[in-house]
């Protein structure tokens, strides 16, 4: 590893859970003579991890936290002149890197845990990457993890150093079939079974803390001491989940994934592993995140049950099938393809890279991911329109929050409401403090933080008030205001929601005759419905804070979870004047008329007389994709020139015949239809255009002259008729429907499309009913023609079926008398 890190800028190193990536190679790399007295920053993901992994590495030199070895996290830190290696949080170590991003004094880097491929891990190594490039050739970088894509090293060109450590043993045991139930009954059941077997501490993976309570209240009755770990926890909470037990009692530490990595629990041989992890979920569609529950991936099994050999030889206890474990998702796919990244965008805008193209990345944001990322951080007026980061986008990154919150926070300072902003934003950013049933307003939750807050008795999760209150503290004193413990007032409350998410702002929907009450329209476009009976459901304005992105189908409602009345004045001041010309479905006409908007709601309507003709070909072109095709005519003359052009596309496909089917007129429709939509406003009008002269101006010159030669619409028979040929879009041979009497003498089938084509003919009876179908009629008069023969002479005996077709002259209608 040393040699590794002294010839190369990057390195890769991977080694199981107890091999002392985090606790040992950072000590083992201060004192080389590449790093010339400078520090070590090392990043880990969670702020848990973050501060037992410096108190080991600290116990490892023997010194206290905050000397050699120190720790930075959001709202704390503990590192002093002395420290030259500081365990960071990724907000940490990319705030860092904006404020300096030479990282003066940096020798190294250290990316841990990075297979959990993180949004800010990513964006940290790209950032790292680039200042390599172009401002530090000296400075090193280090990702480690115990499992790593094998392809990753080779796709960052870095060596890797792999390593065996000195993990213990694990045996892993399967359930000998999937099981069924709440998964918290089942770890529940597991953990009696690890105690009563197995010795050793157990540590149980839940997905979340709802599940870690129900599995503790289970567990009450156990001779072991039931603890929970996960993120919200408190500082001294956590270290009794991490540390032996002060009377010696077996423990059982019942957490979430925040334990997977990085974490050394002493005492821990056994773990129980639910088989399911709850993440974030951000839909683009809506803008929204939620939490969603999924199975554990193949990586994360692997690092939940290294937790069991950490320190000496142990079990994991997996409750799925060993048949199910291959058909786990491999590993979590990396979180810069799915997640928000209205951060990310807000930061590269920062770095003064709007385009992430100019990055070098592992994987690449997606472009409309960002795009949709920069739409609401014009809203946060965070950048302006080309991208570039704003005076108040610089102010955003100060707080260390999601710029949402942040520009909710920035507001509330500059209109005096400093302590309110305070207030939510601690609460937006903890779980609901309030019972379930309690309603959506959120002026409850600031009251109710306020009562416990003046002494009074608490309405709601202790826990959870003091978190939220330990959080407020914080802003407050970045802010620099003082708590307010007086009933909010809840237009505050509401315009304050409006700033950090300006497109869920409602408009409550019209009440029709027996319909529901606490219906709404976002700003953003969705529906939305609260609760029945909630006291917030008479309003007419609100703005929405947390609401159920999961709309289930065409025209269903998101849940609204928290809300607050909104001042009717703050959607007064954001609306403006636009022009709407769009149509109308169920009357089947163009509607054109002023709107005073916000979004998706309007306030007012006024006529508009003197709509654009760009506008109304636009919307009528709307109109076309979506009821389809359908809404227009096409004449026997226009859907026969479409089916000769699609069958001479099909025929001659280096000519350049366009394409006008369905789909691809549809969408041109701009292109082909557009200058000739200008006086339509009905679906009758769009009905009488004629699409003749519109489909043959889609013809370059010169196919014009060519269409008539090589598929023409009618052919001539031996008899002098003019028969109309049948042409298909899908390139088969167009129909001749032709009676039998009408060919006789004639050898060759006729053909088109210059000879190469021949066509499908359709052999009729006098009565104009096929009773052959043929591309070989020379074959038909040498075999088929004599069983026609037979079947219908009888039939029609005033029509001639001679004897040899070869000699008898062609015939339009009954023969001749005498013959």
């Amino acid at each position: 590893m040393k040699a590794a890190l002294a010839a190369h800028p990057l390195v890769v190193v991977q080694a199981p859970p107890g091999a002392g990536k985090s606790t040992a190679l950072p000590l083992a790399l201060l004192n080389e003579g590449w790093l010339a007295g400078q520090s070590v920053v090392m990043l880990q993901p969670r702020r848990v991890a973050a501060r037992a992994v410096a108190a080991r590495l600290a116990e490892g030199l023997g010194q206290a936290v905050g000397e050699t070895v120190g720790y930075r996290v959001r709202f704390e830190s503990r590192v002093s002149a002395r420290t030259r290696l500081e365990v960071v949080t990724e907000g940490i170590l990319t705030r860092r890197l904006q404020r300096d991003p030479e990282l003066a004094g940096v020798g190294l880097v250290i990316l841990d845990e990075f297979h959990e491929r993180s949004l800010n891990a990513d964006l940290a190594l790209a950032l790292l990457r680039e200042v390599q490039g172009a401002l530090r050739g000296d400075l090193r970088v280090l990702i480690m993890s115990a499992t790593l894509d094998p392809d990753l090293p080779a796709r960052l060109g870095a060596p890797l150093v792999e390593s065996m450590g000195r993990a213990y043993p694990v045996e892993v045991r399967y359930l000998p079939t999937d099981p069924v139930g709440r998964v918290e009954d089942l770890v529940a059941r597991k953990v009696r079974q690890a105690l009563a077997d197995d010795e050793g501490d157990v540590l149980a993976f839940l997905p979340g803390v709802r599940e870690i309570r129900a599995a503790a209240a289970a567990l009450a009755d156990v001779e072991a001491a039931v603890l929970p770990l996960y993120g919200d926890l408190g500082v001294g909470e956590q270290r009794r989940a991490l540390l032996p037990d002060p009377g010696g009692r077996r423990k059982v530490v019942l957490a979430t994934s925040i334990a997977e990595t990085s974490l050394t629990i002493d005492g821990v041989r056994v773990v129980v592993d639910s088989g399911q992890s709850r993440t974030q979920a951000f839909d683009p569609a809506t803008g929204l995140s939620r939490m969603v529950t999924g199975r554990v991936t193949r990586d994360s099994a692997a690092q939940r049950a290294g937790r069991a050999g950490r320190t000496a030889p142990g079990v994991a206890y997996r409750l799925w099938s060993e048949r199910t474990h291959p058909l786990l998702p491999p590993a979590r796919a990396p979180e810069v393809l799915e997640a928000d990244l209205a951060p990310l965008t807000l930061e590269l805008a920062a770095w003064g890279a709007p385009d992430p193209a100019a990055l070098a990345w592992l994987d690449a944001p997606p472009a409309p991911r960002v795009e949709t990322a920069r739409r609401v951080l014009r809203e946060l007026e965070a950048v302006d329109e080309a991208g570039r980061v704003t005076p108040e986008g610089q102010r955003l990154l100060e707080f260390p929050t999601h710029p949402r919150l942040a520009h909710l926070l920035t507001g509330g300072d500059a209109r005096g409401l400093g302590p309110l902003a305070a207030d939510l934003a601690a609460l937006l950013e903890e779980r609901d403090p309030l019972p379930p049933g309690s309603g959506a307003d959120l002026s409850e939750r600031v009251e109710a933080l306020r009562a416990w807050r003046r002494g009074e008795r608490a309405r709601g999760d202790v826990a959870v008030l003091e978190r939220v209150e330990r959080l407020s503290r914080q802003w407050r004193s970045l802010l620099k205001v003082r708590p307010e413990n007086e009933p909010p007032d809840p237009f505050g409350v509401g315009a304050l929601i409006a700033r950090a998410y300006p497109e869920r702002v409602a408009l409550a929907r019209e009440l029709q005759a027996g319909g529901v009450r606490g219906r709404f329209l976002l700003a953003g476009g969705q529906g939305v419905i609260l609760p029945e009976g909630d006291a917030l459901a008479g309003l007419r304005t609100l703005a929405v804070a947390h609401l159920d992105a999961r709309p289930t189908g065409q025209g269903a409602e998101g849940r609204i979870y928290l809300a607050a009345p909104l001042d009717p004045a703050v959607l007064e001041d954001r609306a403006v004047w636009l022009e709407s010309v769009r149509w109308e479905t169920r009357s089947g006409t163009l509607l054109a008329q002023r709107e005073r908007r916000v979004g998706a709601l309007v306030l007012e309507t006024r006529p508009l007389r003197d709509s654009s003709a760009g506008a109304r070909a636009q919307a009528l072109a709307g109109a076309i994709r979506g009821e389809g095709l359908h809404l227009l005519t096409f004449s026997p003359a226009a859907a026969a020139l479409r089916a000769r052009v699609e069958a001479l596309r099909h025929w001659r496909t280096g000519d350049g015949w366009p394409d006008l089917s369905d789909a691809a007129l549809l969408d041109t429709l701009e292109e082909w239809l557009g200058p000739r939509l200008g006086t339509a406003r009905t679906r009758e009008d769009l009905g009488r255009l004629d699409l003749l002269p519109a489909l043959q101006a889609q013809l370059p010159w010169p196919l014009p002259q060519h269409l008539d030669d090589l598929a023409p619409t009618h052919l001539t028979v031996p008899t002098g008729s003019r028969i109309r040929l049948e042409y298909r879009a899908d390139g088969s041979p167009p129909i001749l429907a032709v009676k039998l009497q009408e060919l006789f003498g004639l050898a060759d089938t006729p053909a088109v499309n210059g000879g190469r084509t021949p066509v499908l003919l359709h052999l009729l009876s006098p009565a104009g009913r096929p009773v052959q179908i043929t591309q070989d009629l020379r074959s038909f008069w040498n075999s088929s023609y004599f069983e026609v023969r037979k079947d219908l002479r009888g039939r029609y005996p005033r029509h001639p079926w001679p004897d040899d077709p070869w000699t008898h002259a062609p015939v339009k209608g009954v023969k001749r008398r005498g013959t």
